[in-house]
């Protein structure tokens, strides 16, 4: 077993502004948790459908379905380049489980701090966040009916594992 990241996204709904701190090499002022989120909450409401309408009905072809690595899984990504916020894509998802805001764009948000920590350090994102969402530690999901990996060294707590339910900040849906 090795680190991973853990999002307690319970504890994380409830903040209203994100002031943790990055140390994302490549982009030092970006806030990249944010982003990661981002991905976070697209994975647990996408149902991955085998024929994508959202897919077949982007008239910018900005959306793909991407390989997993964990066997035939595939998830949904969006081109930054070409996509531009039209929403078809939303329209589209026989679920409505598409949100505009949520898919993902194709881009490194968060390197999980590879080859930067030192000894028993944490990331910093884990020692700047004030709510108690993040946390960096060895866990054995198998062990954890609350917690699922959503992608290599990311692990999610939801707690009673109700992934289905809309993990927008307040201030977001406030907004929405």
């Amino acid at each position: 077993m090795s680190e991973k990241l853990i999002i307690d996204l319970k504890k994380c709904k409830n903040c209203t502004l994100c002031d943790v701190q990055c140390s994302y090499k490549h982009h030092p002022s970006n806030n990249g948790i944010n982003a990661l989120l981002e991905k976070v909450r697209f994975a647990l409401i996408c149902r991955r459908c085998k024929t994508a309408p959202c897919i077949k009905a982007c008239p910018r072809e900005a959306l793909e379905k991407v390989d997993t690595g964990r066997g035939d899984e595939q998830v949904l990504k969006r081109a930054d380049m070409l996509c531009t916020g039209c929403g078809t894509c939303a329209i589209a998802c026989p679920f409505g489980t598409v949100y505009t805001e949520l898919v993902p764009f194709v881009d490194d948000i968060c390197d999980l701090c590879r080859d930067r920590l030192k000894g028993n350090e944490k990331p910093l994102c884990v020692r700047s966040c004030d709510s108690g969402a993040l946390d960096w530690q060895d866990i054995n999901i198998e062990k954890n009916k609350d917690m699922t990996e959503v992608f290599e060294g990311v692990v999610v707590r939801v707690a009673g594992g109700d992934l289905w339910e809309p993990f927008l900040p307040k201030s977001q849906k406030a907004s929405g």
